[in-house]
């Protein structure tokens, strides 16, 4: 991976452009950066190598494709041994539901954000997240509205 230092302010307007638009053609990018546009690909190419840039996706509408609802759930487990949390882990990464998950500390083990259709849907989540043997709570909440979502990382600290 590139070091901070060796991250310019060409290589900082490229990654802001990618984080708001991974779709945009090389030559807009070069365009948009003054910058020729095989340079540009060569800088792109080097990000990636890096490991800055990890992947390219389209960002679909919740809403839109019928998962509107997300929930928040704290799971505690019943012991924190190393082979429950793997157990857990291994358990949890084949649920689609589940869009993010973290080992956290304090007073739960981990944090699950994941998306259902609805009411129905979140009971089902539920039910098969508590069927896993390693987990001794659960606590959920319901987003009623989302205020803020992002994708963009601020890039103030390669500078």
């Amino acid at each position: 991976m590139l070091a901070h230092h060796d991250i310019d302010e060409i290589d900082r307007k490229i990654l802001k452009i990618l984080q708001r638009d991974g779709g945009i053609s090389n030559a807009d990018l070069a365009e948009q950066i003054a910058l020729s546009p095989s340079p540009c690909a060569r800088r792109v190419k080097l990000l990636e190598e890096s490991g800055l840039i990890r992947g390219k996706v389209t960002l679909l509408d919740p809403k839109a494709v019928g998962l509107p609802v997300n929930v928040f759930t704290q799971i505690t487990l019943s012991r924190q041994r190393k082979n429950n949390l793997d157990r857990f882990e291994k358990s949890i990464s084949e649920m689609p539901e589940i869009m993010e998950c973290y080992l956290i500390t304090g007073d739960f083990d981990y944090l699950i954000r994941a998306v259902v259709p609805d009411l129905d849907g979140c009971h089902r989540f539920l039910d098969k997240l508590t069927g896993l043997d390693e987990i001794s709570q659960v606590k959920s909440s319901l987003s009623l509205k989302q205020i803020q979502y992002k994708t963009e990382l601020p890039l103030e600290q390669l500078e």
